[in-house]
């Protein structure tokens, strides 16, 4: 279960509908080892398409190293789908290199009449999709 404090998923869903209709990324990364997503750090769709995201390759490198510095790792990797329901493409599993991640898909397109977005969460592992239970809160518990 992906548990998520509300301003999170509500920057998530604003960057989303901000890049519409290019697909929007980024990372939302936590203390290494808590699986508790903190801070929001939205990333350039270097592909700017409206079907395919791509982080840019010195923005990742860039950010992988602040990771490090600041002891934290991706619990969160998000993207949007501007035209289909939020479940991962088989692009999307191809890239999906982060066993411990929780992988957030928010669909901008009014699919399946459920209101103007979809906001879902899978584990993908050794291309193995599993969708997972998302539970918003306004916040954590303390630790």
């Amino acid at each position: 279960m992906l548990t998520i404090t509300q301003a999170l998923h509500d920057q998530i869903v604003a960057h989303a509908r901000a890049d519409h209709p290019d697909e929007a990324c980024g990372v939302v990364a936590g203390p290494a080892g808590t699986d508790r997503p903190e801070r929001f750090v939205p990333m350039l769709n270097a592909a700017r398409s409206p079907t395919f995201y791509e982080f840019d390759s010195a923005d990742l490198l860039k950010l992988y190293r602040e990771l490090d510095d600041r002891d934290e790792e991706p619990v969160i990797i998000y993207h949007s789908h501007t035209a289909t329901e939020a479940y991962p493409s088989r692009t999307d599993v191809t890239y999906a290199n982060e066993p411990g991640a929780h992988y957030v898909l928010v669909s901008t397109a009014d699919t399946d009449d459920a209101g103007p977005f979809q906001f879902r969460s899978y584990r993908i592992v050794d291309g193995k999709i599993t969708e997972e239970e998302v539970r918003v809160v306004e916040a954590y518990e303390p630790a």
